[in-house]
């Protein structure tokens, strides 16, 4: 059964003139989806599902699903705020999709094997995705007498995913002595200070392990997704109408439920971000560097 790779975009904005996602930081015109695709590819996965939203569909195709499509299957899924449980509305003052879960929630029926899930403006490097792909595919032959879901997240060193033009938010990680999740935090405001990293809660080591929204899981998550939306949202109060159903609060119930567990493989790859405006420079730099060094061809998909 082929993986796949869920890459999150429906953050894009509408129009594309001064999106962030959509700036060019490779020497031939390459966004930073382009470098993850291609890493995807490299590392094994043959398909890709794109989230979408319904007003950037067209010009999303265009400007990137039709050139990728050569390479790898595409498909798309839409994350529309109105995808709701039957007997649910949505609040007529809401503006937003529901959050990272909703998102990957909207694969339901389209992704029916294991899955990796990343953020669409973040650069990962190629390791994440090697691991995460070989992970999932020993889970695949593996016989896990637990009884419990058996998932992964890349966990980046901190000081490899700060901006040097000002603070950030992170998932900060509690792993255990074998390697396996406990919790996960986020922390904003977090920022380095000489050889450890501070925040709004205090101050780390710069190898703190931090999730940067890379997972990988089997497509029993879609159906938990689909399991827990409704308690998400009978959960809410009717003023919350910024409240997320997102990825890390549904595995860290599966963790507390003792259903399941989440392998978190150290990865050392240096994150890449337009964070901030002053970012892009830098940005480009790292890849014409990568370049040089023979990690890309200096033209992605020719």
């Amino acid at each position: 059964m082929k993986k796949t790779l869920v890459v999150m975009a429906a953050g894009m904005g509408s129009r594309f003139g001064g999106i962030k996602q959509l700036e060019p930081v490779g020497p031939s015109g390459e966004i930073i989806l382009d470098y993850s695709v291609y890493d995807a590819i490299e590392a094994g996965f043959e398909k890709v599902v794109f989230i979408i939203r319904k007003d950037i569909e067209e010009d999303f195709k265009k400007v990137i699903g039709d050139k990728l499509s050569q390479h790898v299957e595409v498909e798309y899924v839409l994350q529309d705020l109105n995808n709701l449980p039957e007997g649910y509305t949505c609040p007529a003052e809401r503006k937003k999709p529901w959050g990272t879960g909703q998102a990957v929630l909207s694969c339901y029926g389209v992704v029916d094997g294991s899955f990796a899930v990343i953020n669409a403006d973040d650069y990962y490097g190629k390791e994440g995705f090697c691991k995460i792909y070989q992970f999932l595919d020993d889970q695949e032959n593996a016989d896990n007498a637990d009884g419990k879901y058996h998932f992964c997240m890349a966990g980046f060193w901190l000081g490899n995913t700060l901006s040097p033009n000002g603070t950030v938010t992170r998932g900060i990680c509690e792993v255990d002595k074998n390697g396996y999740l406990m919790d996960v935090k986020e922390t904003g405001e977090l920022k380095q200070n000489g050889d450890s990293v501070s925040s709004e809660n205090g101050e780390y080591p710069m190898n703190q392990p931090v999730s940067m929204n890379m997972w990988g899981f089997s497509a029993d998550f879609i159906e938990e997704l689909n399991a827990r939306f409704a308690t998400f949202l009978d959960g809410i109060e009717g003023n919350e109408l910024k409240a997320e159903y997102l990825l890390p609060g549904v595995v860290d119930d599966l963790i507390k439920e003792n259903k399941a567990v989440v392998k978190v493989l150290d990865t050392r790859d240096k994150w890449f971000g337009v964070t901030y405006r002053e970012d892009k420079d830098s940005v480009c730099e790292s890849f014409r560097n990568l370049v040089k060094e023979g990690v890309y061809p200096a033209k992605l998909f020719s």
